[in-house]
């Protein structure tokens, strides 16, 4: 039996520039953190030669082609096992549309199980471009890369994704008074609203060559950002929010609706310097920054949301359990 535990995250500056249509014109960059709240994969060799996936739904299947789970189907054919196994995913979140990048954190924590189950031990750039590799090239999902690399690698990263498909990833050193202010100043509120997000990432890559403008003002907040944290200022990044947040939805329709729009004023208003949902848009989780003194105010205002505490992770997808059967 094999157990993996892989870390979701948070995305705070340049989300959307990791899609392939904005980077074919120039590098996009993103700045991300995997955060302490985890999906598990079990694999476990099965007793006779059929294939059993458990997730939300229970699947039992005579070869991996009659998988109806997309990302595991597609993960055991990459992998090359094709029978006999057992696959359990487990979530300390809804699975899907919460913007914390599930999906993702699915097919990286898949393959690591896998290959650990075939004997092989991949190291976290061959988790990434395979996961992406999956999930944009093999189903066409209409999603960058980000998810899958800070999941792969964990930690508070800066990613720059090239048109060549060349992704550099760069740990980003910070003074841990300054990362402790940031991460105490940082929270998620669930909108009760769960939503795919294709529609609104379809419409963001068809529109790309008139938004490119936008993007690139996202993109340049992530050395902003990184700015604001070596001069020691984390409580700035809570107005860079506000701006992402600001450019954010004037991609498309959808990406807000009048029920996040009230969230948020009612977040301000209570004291938080800014904000954003987190992932594509539509509904998920809100991303608040909120000085701890003002935190009691805007928990109040929020009242009717369920927070989610969390803290940033240190590590990416790692095996927890293995035992020879």
């Amino acid at each position: 039996m094999i157990i993996s535990k892989t870390p979701l995250r948070i995305s705070l500056f340049g989300g959307g520039t990791d899609i392939r249509s904005f980077y074919q014109y120039e590098p996009g960059m993103v700045l991300s953190s995997s955060i302490d709240k985890y999906v598990y994969v079990v694999v476990k060799r099965r007793f006779d030669d059929s294939i059993r996936v458990a997730y939300s739904q229970t699947e039992t299947v005579p070869s991996v082609d009659e998988i109806q789970h997309d990302l595991v189907r597609e993960a055991m054919r990459v992998v090359g096992i094709k029978s006999g196994l057992e696959i359990v995913t487990l979530s300390d979140i809804p699975s899907r549309g919460t913007g914390l990048g599930s999906s993702s954190v699915v097919t990286v924590g898949l393959l690591n199980a896998l290959y650990t189950y075939i004997g092989h031990r991949p190291g976290p750039e061959q988790l990434a471009k395979e996961a992406c590799h999956i999930e944009i090239d093999v189903l066409g999902a209409p999603i960058g890369k980000q998810d899958q690399y800070i999941a792969a690698y964990g930690g508070f990263r800066k990613f720059e994704f090239r048109p060549d498909e060349s992704v550099n990833t760069e740990e980003i050193p910070i003074e841990k008074p300054v990362l402790s202010e940031l991460q105490d100043s940082l929270l998620l509120f669930f909108t009760g609203m769960t939503r795919s997000a294709s529609v609104i990432l379809r419409k963001q890559m068809r529109d790309m060559p008139n938004k490119l403008h936008t993007f690139r003002a996202m993109k340049q907040q992530v050395d902003q950002a990184l700015i604001h944290l070596n001069a020691k200022k984390p409580a700035r990044l809570g107005r860079e929010l506000h701006r992402a947040w600001q450019l954010k939805r004037s991609l498309s329709d959808g990406i807000t609706n009048s029920a996040i729009d009230e969230f948020y004023t009612r977040a301000l208003q209570a004291g938080a310097y800014g904000g954003k949902i987190a992932g594509g848009g539509g509904g998920g989780f809100l991303l608040l920054y909120c000085p701890a003194a003002r935190q009691a105010r805007v928990r109040a205002a929020l009242h009717d949301l369920r927070e989610l505490p969390f803290r940033f992770s240190e590590r990416g997808s790692e095996i927890i359990f293995y035992q020879e059967e």
